[in-house]
């Protein structure tokens, strides 16, 4: 175990399962601790449960990130019970699609949008404004997608869109406040063993045997690799990183 993160608060979105779940996990495992948000409380509850079985320390807070004081009474938990805002991973957000553009229905652009555009202009505008107030500053890490300014894929037209936002939205206001003393950069997972890089009615022995006949590296990435491409960004192992999109999708988009 390492202490990259000793005595830091971390607060991790979309907590409750996947890419949130280990992120938050791996946090921890290095000294953070962690606030999980999500709109499910007994998802988080479970997450708390791993880290402190673990030995971590971690809170559980419900939160919808398309609601503006539901994120700022988010941030402000977080610091109410640990002090500070010291790293936050933005990685809720969903995925609606699998049909072409045109027969979308207007009500899952509109999720789309909210959820993984929307949410995260509102977490980043509360996470800097508590960042900025610190004498140490902060890290962000907006969980981008390399379906956006790196790849397209038939039927995630609307879901690449809201990505790619996210990719350019995390580099603009990198600029914006990197001397605020706050850093913000994004990773952008490909294929990922959860539940939404399954086809229809795909297996997981299917998918693994379609990842070795399509991916440059046969296969698709762990959550725990993506944990720790959040982890390095949010580090000061990576301190004059600014602005930065790190792909992480098994040589998918090379």
């Amino acid at each position: 175990m390492t202490s990259r993160f000793h005595d830091r608060t971390a607060l991790v979105t979309g907590a409750g399962s996947g890419i949130g779940l280990a992120i938050a996990s791996a946090l921890a495992a290095e000294g953070a601790q962690v606030v999980v948000a999500g709109r499910r409380r007994e998802p988080l509850e479970e997450t708390v449960r791993l880290i402190e079985e673990a030995g971590g320390k971690a809170l559980a807070v419900t939160a919808d990130v398309t609601d503006a004081a539901d994120v700022q009474a988010l941030v402000d938990a977080a610091v109410d019970r640990f002090g500070s805002l010291d790293v936050a991973v933005n990685n809720a957000g969903v995925f609606r699609g699998g049909q072409p553009l045109a027969e979308l229905p207007e009500a899952d652009w509109h999720e789309q949008l909210g959820a993984n555009v929307t949410g995260v202009f509102l977490a980043l505008q509360a996470e800097v404004r508590q960042m900025r107030t610190q004498p140490s500053g902060g890290a962000i890490v907006n969980i981008a997608s390399i379906f956006g300014v790196h790849a397209r894929h038939p039927g995630a037209a609307a879901y690449a869109a809201t990505k790619a936002a996210v990719s350019v939205l995390t580099r603009g206001a990198a600029l914006d406040h990197i001397r605020d003393g706050v850093r913000i950069n994004a990773v952008s997972p490909g294929a990922v063993e959860t539940p939404m890089s399954l086809r229809p009615g795909e297996t997981e022995t299917e998918r693994t045997e379609r990842a070795a006949d399509t991916l440059p590296l046969g296969r698709i990435s762990t959550t725990e690799e993506i944990a720790a491409a959040v982890l390095y960004l949010a580090s000061d192992d990576a301190s004059s990183v600014v602005g930065t999109d790190l792909v992480v999708d098994s040589g998918a988009a090379a």
